[in-house]
């Protein structure tokens, strides 16, 4: 389902843009039509980016904005096709190696000229490399945000459950929670990244970051026994009967109600999903939050922790606004903005930006700042290759259905990497 939005014209109709070899900034006066392109379709995503491109708008009185919104989903199978045949001037999209199939096209701007303005250099250093491409930048990020486990606090106490701090403890209060009539965890694979978010935290914390980074980039067989050894942890969740049932029938939303009625204790999950289970009614005092524990000893905790973006189509019509645009989506005062709990409740790029006071927003900010000295990740379907990203969530999908199918997935996503990065 596709929905539009028309962005309030003011002032005049478009004039010619401006002839400048440099890119406009955000105070210069721009004019014409500046067209965005958004999948933050969810209700609080939609109303934040409507919101900022509104504070855009006032000040720019004689730029007519359009804005369209579509479905995250349809988005990712749309983007290629609307970058191609008739781009827009902004688009949302992901960092690291999603950026690559655009880049590599020559779909995307480069935008390094932004990256050396001195306010972007010094105060979003620590998202470059994930905006990096052949030593250039391809976007700017608007967001990150933490993963982890939330949980149900209230349950665990019942219980007598205390945070855990490895797989032995991890797996104990499962087995309590699972005693008890519940399931340990709701998730919903309808749409397979899910899966890929439970992939990445076992063989991060099986395996390491690095080793997590190779697999990624095909330089590991599926086959080997290191990768065995992540799924073969896994399967002692699934064999205790730890997840929801008939999870691949449900997307990530409708997996929140198992949560919300208390018929499954927690959501390995990232932090947006606080504002929905807050509206469905849970309190601060019955929501809490871990990082996920460790495993291997001998590895250093790692994390997930995506990165979301703005891009300019290479093809746009107006790209002086448009980097305007980036420059003021990545302002200090923006960052601190959009990413309130209010708005997206995530952690702004921006070091000059103020963290939200709250307290989920605050824990993954200390727990990226200071507990995951092993690397922070992207994501796996951001990490590897698209094709092989999906390759491998269908298989996480199914093993998590039939475990007993291991060596023939192995098999099969071994032979797509093969294929894949011959």
């Amino acid at each position: 389902m596709k929905m539009s939005l028309r962005t309030a014209v003011l002032g005049a109709a478009a004039a010619a843009l401006m002839a400048s070899s440099a890119f406009a900034g955000s105070d210069a006066k721009l004019s014409g039509d500046l067209k965005i392109f958004l999948d933050t379709s969810n209700p609080a995503p939609r109303a934040t980016m409507e919101a900022m491109i509104g504070r855009f708008q006032e000040k720019h009185p004689d730029l007519n904005i359009e804005t369209t919104v579509i479905d995250r989903e349809e988005y990712k199978t749309q983007i290629r096709n609307f970058l191609t045949a008739n781009p827009p001037d902004v688009a949302t999209w992901y960092a690291a190696n999603r950026m690559r199939p655009y880049v590599d096209a020559g779909l995307f701007e480069d935008v390094s000229d932004l990256w050396q303005d001195a306010e972007i250099a010094e105060n979003l250093a620590s998202t470059k490399g994930a905006m990096t491409i052949d030593g250039k930048q391809w976007g700017v990020p608007y967001t990150y945000y933490q993963w982890g486990v939330y949980y149900r606090k209230d349950i665990y106490e019942e219980l007598g459950l205390e945070e855990p701090e490895n797989w032995e403890e991890f797996k104990a209060n499962c087995q309590a929670i699972l005693d008890s009539g519940r399931k340990c965890f709701t998730i919903g694979t309808k749409f397979l990244w899910t899966a890929g978010g439970w992939f990445d935290y076992l063989n991060m914390r099986t395996n390491g970051f690095d080793f997590h980074m190779d697999l990624a980039a095909g330089e590991v067989s599926w086959e080997d026994e290191r990768v065995r050894k992540t799924f073969e942890n896994w399967k002692e969740l699934i064999d205790m009967g730890a997840y929801i049932d008939n999870h691949q029938t449900y997307s990530w939303q409708e997996a929140l109600p198992f949560m919300v009625n208390g018929d499954a204790a927690a959501y390995l999950m990232g932090n947006f999903a606080v504002a929905p289970l807050r509206d469905a009614g849970l309190t601060d005092d019955q929501l809490d939050f871990y990082q996920f524990p460790e495993i291997n000893p001998d590895v250093e905790m790692a994390e997930d922790a995506p990165t979301d973006t703005f891009h300019i189509p290479a093809n746009a019509a107006n790209k002086d606004a448009a980097r305007a645009f980036l420059k003021f989506v990545v302002s200090a005062d923006e960052q601190t903005e959009i990413n309130n709990g209010k708005n997206l409740g995530q952690l702004p790029v921006n070091a000059k930006s103020s963290v939200d006071d709250d307290k989920f927003l605050n824990e993954g900010f200390e727990m990226l700042s200071s507990n995951s000295p092993g690397g922070v990740a992207q994501f796996w379907d951001r990490d590897a290759s698209a094709e092989m990203a999906k390759v491998s969530m269908e298989g996480f999908q199914e093993f998590m259905v039939k475990p007993d199918n291991l060596d023939r997935i192995l098999a099969k996503l071994e032979r797509a990497r093969q294929r894949i990065y011959k």
